[in-house]
């Protein structure tokens, strides 16, 4: 930038930095004050386990050239997308380009050429391994969920017939190949989650994928139709990061790895396991606070599933809808959105003759998710009867039992029966002790909360001094 002065063109001091004016434009077109802008940053921080202590001072150096440090652009990125109603990345906000930003800014983004994607995945899982770089929380960044959305439904709509059909459900590999060897560990990796929690197996997932896998699929020779499915089996991996990361209050890593799972999604020509990803994604974006979000990330998963000859897929995905709309308190929404997950589960052939992907969810799983979606609705008995119901089926699911176990506690709590309710939380608390799982606690923590109204009852202060160690202090 030069000025003029005396009729001379100057420039800026050697080491001067430059006005960030597209900032600045953007706050103009917000409305956002500095203080605002300070306070919302810090208050997404907090709610994201960082403690960040920015004011007006701070955004006025960030008008003035300052680069913020760690992950701060994309939590101003996602508080401006949000005020603006479209999704803006810190590049936008003239902070450091995309290539120059870290790679959490990078993750956010669904590329059209799959080998960034690759890339980009092998450097986000060295740097979550290691944490030298990862400065600070990761934001989730509801707006940044628009674009995957698109370009996904695009994909879906330019495939030819033959190919949807292909990829419907993917063939068994038996001849001892790389498919095979990956598979078999995402197997392991299941049970270990499905049995301790995602905190328990969620760094050797990491870096099975992105030490191991992303290089399988960075070299050159493999056959094409063992290469589909090898991107199929690394997008499922990508999916069980992001979960396991949700699972472990990382929300922000959770979305990211969800976002690249599905790009490379597209390049296995997987319907069914799309449709889990964006089922993964709307049950992110509803337990986060963005319900209306979670439901259109909802209807994208039910579209892509109809058709791939996977009931069970299409079940979980009306069910997810089902708690978005519950969460919004839209009950004949939520009604519909059970019934038709409901069908999906009677119409399913079984679990042997559907896709790989969704052969862990039964009947049970949809117990546990109408019975939060009952909760939701403040419906105690219907919420009380299902989660029961679950509690009593998943006893060798501790994660989902315990969660279960929450919910009918509050179920419980809403029909007054203050002392059966703490009892059964007292129940899931110890049950915590084997699940290392941030969203178990977290059911808790939020049954912990609806005591708040009762906190002079001896039971109620009883079971807070018991639970603090576990869920920490009370807000």
């Amino acid at each position: 930038m030069t000025t003029a002065t005396n009729g001379r063109t100057t420039r800026p001091a050697k080491g001067a930095v430059a006005p960030n004016t597209a900032l600045a434009a953007a706050l103009r077109d917000a409305g956002c004050s500095y203080a605002s802008l300070a306070h919302r940053v810090n208050e997404l921080g907090r709610r994201q386990g960082a403690e960040p202590h920015y004011d007006k001072a701070s955004v006025t150096r960030w008008l003035q050239g300052q680069q913020p440090r760690g992950t701060t652009p994309e939590l101003i990125a996602a508080v401006l997308s949000d005020r603006l109603g479209r999704a803006v990345t810190p590049a936008d906000l003239g902070f450091l380009s995309d290539q120059q930003r870290p790679v959490v800014g990078r993750a956010l983004a669904y590329r059209e050429d799959v080998a960034e994607t690759l890339h980009t995945l092998a450097e986000l899982g060295s740097t979550d391994i290691s944490r030298r770089t990862l400065l600070g929380s990761v934001p989730f960044v509801a707006a940044a969920l628009a674009v995957p959305q698109r370009e996904w439904l695009l994909w879906l709509h330019e495939r030819t017939d033959q190919e949807q059909a292909g990829g419907a459900v993917l063939t068994a590999v038996t001849d001892g190949g790389p498919v095979e060897q990956v598979r078999a560990m995402i197997g392991m990796f299941e049970q270990m989650d499905n049995s301790f929690g995602g905190g328990g197996v969620r760094t050797s997932i990491v870096h099975y994928l992105s030490t191991e896998v992303v290089p399988m699929l960075q070299r050159r020779g493999m056959p094409a139709g063992q290469q589909r499915q090898l991107f199929a089996a690394a997008a499922r991996l990508a999916a069980m990061a992001g979960w396991s990361s949700y699972d472990t209050g990382e929300y922000g890593l959770a979305q990211r790895y969800m976002i690249q799972g599905l790009r490379l999604c597209a390049e296995g020509h997987d319907r069914v396991l799309g449709g889990q990803i964006l089922a993964g994604l709307s049950h992110l974006a509803t337990g986060l606070g963005r319900p209306d979000e979670g439901v259109a990330l909802a209807r994208v998963g039910i579209a892509t599933a109809r058709g791939s000859g996977s009931p069970l897929g299409l079940m979980r995905l009306y069910a997810m809808a089902a708690r978005g709309h519950a969460a919004l308190g839209h009950q004949p929404e939520t009604t519909r959105a059970l019934s038709a997950a409901e069908r999906e589960w009677e119409r399913s052939p079984g679990p042997a003759q559907e896709s790989p992907w969704v052969r862990f969810l039964d009947h049970h799983y949809l117990q546990a998710e109408a019975a939060a979606c009952f909760r939701d609705l403040g419906l105690g008995e219907q919420a009380e009867r299902t989660a029961a119901e679950s509690v009593r089926a998943n006893a060798g699911r501790r994660r989902r039992q315990a969660i279960s176990r929450s919910v009918l506690a509050t179920a419980q709590l809403q029909q007054n029966r203050l002392d059966e309710a703490v009892g059964t939380a007292t129940e899931a608390l110890e049950a915590l002790g084997s699940v290392h799982s941030e969203r178990s606690v977290q059911a808790l923590r939020d049954f912990r909360a609806r005591l708040t109204p009762r906190r002079a009852e001896p039971s109620v202060q009883e079971f807070v001094r018991a639970a603090r160690p576990v869920l920490g202090a009370a807000a």
